[in-house]
């Protein structure tokens, strides 16, 4: 598995929705360090277990696919002398 990453910018917008999260739900106030740091951890910590389910959603997703494509292929099967 390839490492999590995301740009400046998502990790910026992220660490700044924590520090809303920590000071309107907790009432802590947090810095940017604070706040990069705690998602450096989360990331870390549950990104693989997060990253792991979406993969699975995925892959649910495709073997519906599947099916359906298998059933389409039945519907336009025409018969023939030789399979009798």
């Amino acid at each position: 598995m390839s490492k999590i990453e995301f740009t400046s910018q998502q990790k910026q917008t992220m660490s700044r929705e924590l520090q809303r999260y920590m000071e309107d739900e907790l009432e802590i106030e947090i810095g940017q360090f604070d706040a990069d740091f705690l998602f450096d951890f989360i990331v870390s910590r549950f990104g693989a277990a997060f990253y792991n389910k979406g993969l699975a959603d995925a892959q649910s997703i495709i073997e519906r696919k599947i099916i359906d494509i298998g059933d389409e292929i039945y519907e336009i099967e025409q018969e023939s002398y030789f399979e009798k």
